[in-house]
């Protein structure tokens, strides 16, 4: 795997930078659906010129709109081409010609139906700073930088994260720090099947996916997208930021609240991945008590987090996997029932694996969390995988820390290691553990209780010796420490005051 983190990224680096130019006192989450509209709308214009060349070198129709089709690149209709947009870049209908071109993309191409931003000619947007985007944005070949799909998707992926950590805490409903999607997919491996996400963001968990299969000389076709999101500006981003790299995905006709509106109620899916939102509230005004996802117990109004979990099992097929991010407090709270479900869920061997991840992973909050992995037929019956990862990662700024490769391809082989019946038990890391004594646990999955403390290296010196100098070194600092109060007292009593 390709130790690739967003501290080493160069050419998404001038899309921020046009991206920049914009922001001016706009807010974060303002200018981030017209950058992100931009970097889509600049992106299928270079594909769809890169194919039209083919084709007329060919002396083939440049307008079949099929001949388009057939190698999933967007039409683009001669209103709407880059060229157009380049060319009233500073004029004063610059915003109303790219929602012009907006609007005609969509409605050549159904899969785009309402999804792209149209709100460029509005007032607040300033037109100047616009303009001069649109002329960086020109001279930026982003088909030619592509040696794969994906160029544009990396942009679109180191954009959203710069974005995420302009706007904090809202940042949350959108955003998955990658290194954490990494993991959950390097643990699950979706080769094939029916892929979910209940509350799927801007769509990392498919994107990161649909890249395991890639990696793996596998076939994107293999994996069939489900998903759903509660907010529509994000399902939109979501639904963009899947069509540039060409992944079908089924999200529902529109945004809705998972719990009350499940767009999928029939579905059983072979992998499910999510970051619900963290101790979520007041999610139940009473209308889901009797709901039959609750196989477990009903989770407290005040806290969704089992909420979500079982809404997952309930959608999981036979031999289907879950990876979801959970705040902590999974692992021990008792309150509102909460104990009592975990137990149950236990017991029905359905914990394959429990991560607990360090903290700084995240724009929205510093606490680590924990990676919980479900499977409701595992290959180690009656045992479950606690792995301790706090100690991973690497600080990439003051406030942010991610999960190298190399972590994330130790957590993944620890947990083949231990489908496979040969993982050993690391002390500080790793241990593998029966129910019964997760029962003798009080059903308490906080991974630090069973994998134990890291063992210290001998430094082999005798313990004789160490405490000798060890306790010669402690009175050498006592008697620093009474040097240094009797230099205080000394100059304190020169300014008038006595101790």
């Amino acid at each position: 795997m390709a130790n690739v983190n967003t501290a080493d990224i160069g050419f998404e680096q001038q899309i921020w930078a046009a991206a920049d130019i914009l922001r001016g006192n706009m807010d974060a989450a303002e200018y981030k659906h017209v950058v992100l509209g931009l970097i889509f709308l600049k992106y299928i214009s270079d594909n769809f010129e890169a194919r039209y060349q083919e084709l007329k070198e060919a002396n083939d129709d440049v307008e079949d709109k099929d001949a388009y089709a057939e190698v999933n690149v967007f039409f683009v209709p001669p209103s709407a081409r880059w060229g157009v947009i380049a060319e009233a870049a500073h004029k004063e209908e610059i915003g109303a010609t790219i929602d012009d071109a907006m609007r005609a993309i969509e409605k050549e191409n159904r899969r785009l139906k309402d999804i792209l931003p149209k709100n460029y000619a509005r007032d607040e947007l300033d037109k100047r700073r616009l303009g001069n985007v649109v002329d960086l944005f020109t001279n930026i070949k982003m088909a030619k930088h592509a040696d794969s799909k994906d160029i544009l998707g990396r942009a679109y992926e180191y954009c959203l994260a710069r974005f995420a950590e302009q706007e904090g805490k809202r940042a949350g409903e959108f955003y998955t720090p990658s290194c954490v999607v990494r993991t959950l997919v390097e643990v699950l491996q979706p080769f094939k099947g029916r892929v979910y996400d209940p509350c799927c963001g801007s769509g990392g968990m498919f994107v990161q996916s649909a890249e395991f299969v890639g990696h793996h000389a596998g076939n994107i076709n293999n994996l069939s997208i489900f998903g759903q999101d509660a907010n529509p500006t994000t399902r939109r981003m979501a639904l963009m930021n899947l069509a540039i790299r060409g992944i079908e995905a089924d999200l529902g006709g529109y945004s809705a609240d998972t719990f009350h509106n499940d767009l999928h109620p029939r579905l059983k899916a072979d992998f499910i991945m999510a970051n619900p939102p963290f101790n979520l509230s007041d999610w139940n005004d009473g209308s889901l008590n009797d709901d039959p996802r609750w196989k477990y117990g009903l989770p407290p109004s005040g806290n969704a987090n089992f909420a979500w979990m079982q809404h997952m099992i309930h959608h999981l097929s036979p031999n289907g996997k879950i990876g979801l991010v959970l705040a902590n407090g999974s692992l021990s709270s008792q309150s509102g029932g909460e104990g009592e479900i975990r137990r149950k869920i236990a017991e029905d061997d359905l914990v394959e694996g429990i991560i607990a991840m360090p903290g700084n992973l995240f724009y929205t909050v510093t606490i680590p969390v924990t990676l919980w992995f479900i499977n409701r037929n595992k290959k180690q019956k009656g045992k479950t995988l606690f792995l301790d990862a706090r100690k991973m990662g690497t600080m990439v700024t003051r406030k942010l820390r991610e999960m190298t490769a190399e972590d994330i391809s130790k957590i993944a082989e620890t947990f083949n290691a231990f489908d496979a019946g040969t993982v050993e038990d690391v002390k500080g890391f790793c241990a593998a553990v029966t129910t019964e004594e997760i029962a003798r646990q009080d059903f308490i999955l906080t991974p630090g209780r069973y994998v134990g403390i890291e063992e210290q290296e001998d430094d082999g010196e005798p313990f004789e010796e160490k405490m000798t100098r060890l306790t010669g070194e402690l009175s050498e600092m006592f008697k620093r420490s009474h040097d240094l109060e009797g230099e205080i007292r000394k100059k304190l009593g020169t300014i008038g005051f006595k101790i």
